[in-house]
């Protein structure tokens, strides 16, 4: 394990389908054609097939307008995804690297793990399934059975993107095509499917499975996945190629995630027509569903139901490993062999389904499903905040930012997704207190990680806006080139360092050093950018600050170059008290360092000490300290 110096998120297939060479916009579109395929698995896994199944059999077609709901959510933040990993070539993680401080993006990075270890663990479940319905397999065995299809993808990702696209498009096929017999085979009532797109909530019980339903669509991981996949593409980077792909990649998604409705719309009219109009409403797992299927629909029914389960699972598997894959690299900057961290994520996945099937019997899994669902719900808030936060910012999206509505539309979900969650969480936790025969344990351990992961979540929702406001308060470029021409010379020393930080002193500062260089002395201006990206990621740092500090800095340098002056310019990230001696020791050609002092601040001054002094006695050469 070392840390990941390449910035490209999946970069073995990072670019490597060139759209340039399409000419026709049909043949253009069938190159961008295929992330949001890869993307749209998740939201037909078999996850979705437990949620599906449970709501259809015990509320009939009450909870449809739920998945309906879900898709728009869905295709509304998959396309804020895309959009991101086109405009800003960043995927979420590495993004929240870059804007959150270190600890956040741990914890971020924690709850990322969870949630794709909880959608394998569904994928993980319903591949078992599919071969127990299928040969009649032990499900442990099953659950076994499931490590090796993790080698699948190095095969697959080899072959290239495309190849590996191709494959998952072919499993949904399977998937589509079975749906379709079976709805044939199930005959809705029509009338009842188009009732059940009119929002009602029977009880608190499709409350919980409503979330689990909202949770099994939009899945967190799929945020990351797709503004990963998206920089597959290699097209030209300007307006209109950034514009064309943001077209070509919605069309995809619209396609897609509208094929996942359907599969999931018709597993639940299928539980509908077939379990709760009979008032089988104790049908709950995709066990149960595929014995039923059978004497009432016949035997291809059921054969094609556990066929498309299969399919659902190994194509989910693939695409939850590459999740898991970006995850890592993008929060934590680290890089490990591709089949350790396949091998690692479905350990993660693996290991709780076969205890818990070892434990409580193969009957387990389809509360083990449902409740995985919900646990990738609890999750969506803490990506889909940050990714709103990300596609507004004018800084890192330029012309390509959000509109206002479109910005309102997101935040309307962001806040009725978190707010089910808060109400869930809220009704569980009443019901462990009044129900609980050990309160302590409640109120010792689980009331106190509730609230800290709901502080996280608002700290998260808020940092963003703080940052604005304190970029748009952080000095400017007070010194003008009109006032550098006017700034006397005199000639003294040959190599002059100058360090700036874009006050008021600049002007006094850069005056001095030209009164005693002229224009035979060579200058270096320097600046240290301190910020918290830039203090951890070093120069791969793209907050607004350091990229306001690299423009200060060359508007500076072309100012004085202009004049006859000869400049260079030196930005480092950290401490200051750090880097100027570290920059002044290392060139060893420096005559003098020039310096600005500014008023003290006794408590911080206490707490941190002050920058000149301890510039001052670090370096081995002159040092002129410039008060304002």
């Amino acid at each position: 394990m070392a840390p990941h110096s390449n910035n490209h998120s999946l970069e073995e297939v990072h670019e490597s389908v060139s759209v340039n060479q399409a000419k026709s916009p049909w043949k253009k579109f069938l190159a961008f054609f295929g992330p949001a395929y890869m993307i749209s698995v998740g939201y037909m896994d078999p996850g979705n097939w437990a949620t599906d199944i449970e709501g259809g059999s015990r509320f009939g077609y009450s909870l449809l307008w739920v998945l309906l709901m879900s898709n728009i959510m869905a295709l509304l933040l998959q396309g804020l995804s895309a959009r991101l990993g086109i405009v800003a070539r960043r995927d979420l993680a590495q993004a929240s690297r870059e804007t959150y401080p270190k600890p956040v993006n741990l914890f971020l990075w924690f709850l990322a793990e969870i949630a794709i270890a909880a959608c394998d663990l569904a994928e993980v479940l319903g591949m078992a399934i599919g071969l127990k319905l299928l040969f009649d397999l032990p499900m442990l065995w099953g659950v076994g059975i499931t490590m090796f299809d993790t080698f699948l993808l190095l095969f697959l990702m080899n072959k290239g993107i495309k190849k590996m696209e191709a494959f998952i498009i072919g499993l949904i096929a399977i998937i589509g095509l079975s749906f379709l017999a079976e709805m044939f085979f199930a005959k809705p009532d029509i009338g009842e499917v188009v009732t059940g797109l009119v929002p009602t909530m029977p009880s608190m019980e499709a409350l919980y499975i409503a979330i689990g339903i909202i949770g099994a669509t939009v899945m967190p991981h799929n945020l990351y996945l797709h503004s990963s996949l998206v920089q597959t593409r290699k097209f030209d980077r300007t307006f209109q190629g950034i514009k064309q792909a943001i077209k070509y990649n919605l069309v995809d998604s619209v396609i897609a995630l509208n094929l996942a409705f359907f599969v999931n719309a018709a597993i639940l009219i299928l539980a509908a027509s077939t379990f709760f109009t009979i008032g089988r409403h104790d049908v709950a797992d995709i066990q149960d569903a595929h014995k039923l299927l059978e004497p009432m629909l016949g035997n291809w029914a059921a054969i094609l139901f556990a066929l498309a389960l299969i399919a659902a699972g190994q194509s989910s598997t693939i695409t939850g490993t590459l999740a898991g894959q970006i995850v890592m690299e993008g929060y934590l900057h680290l890089r490990i062999q591709p089949w350790v961290r396949r091998i690692v994520t479905r350990l993660i996945a693996i290991l709780p389904a076969f205890l818990t099937i070892a434990y409580y019997g193969e009957e387990s899994a389809g509360s083990l499903l449902v409740f995985s669902q919900v646990v990738l719900s609890l999750q969506l808030g803490f990506a889909i905040i940050p990714l709103i936060h990300f596609v507004s910012d004018k800084t890192r999206m330029k012309e390509f930012a959000i509109g206002p509505w479109t910005k309102a539309a997101a935040w309307a979900i962001a806040l009725v997704i978190v707010g089910l969650n808060a109400r869930l969480v809220y009704d569980e936790l009443h019901g462990w207190i009044t129900e609980t025969d050990n309160p302590v344990l409640i109120w010792g351990v689980v009331v106190p990680v509730v609230a800290f992961t709901a502080g996280m979540l608002v700290y998260i929702a808020i940092e963003p806006f703080v940052l604005k406001s304190r970029a748009k308060n952080t000095p400017g470029l007070h010194l003008t080139p009109a006032v550098l021409h006017e700034l006397p010379e005199r000639h003294m020393y040959q190599n002059i360092a100058i360090a700036l930080d874009f006050s008021k002193t600049d002007s006094q500062t850069l005056a001095s050093a030209l009164q005693l260089g002229g224009r035979g002395a060579n200058y270096t201006l320097m600046h240290i950018v301190e910020t918290v990206g830039a203090m951890v990621h070093g120069e791969q740092a793209q907050d607004f600050e350091t990229n306001t500090d690299k423009e200060f800095l060359e508007r500076y340098k072309q100012s004085l170059q202009e004049q006859g002056y000869k400049v260079s310019v030196q930005l480092s990230f950290g401490s200051p008290k750090k880097q100027i001696p570290k920059i002044i020791n290392e060139n060893g050609t420096f005559d003098i360092l020039i310096l600005g002092a500014h008023g003290h601040n006794f408590f911080k001054d206490l707490i941190f000490g002050t920058t000149v002094d301890a510039v001052r006695h670090k370096v081995k050469i002159p040092v002129l300290i410039i008060k304002d």
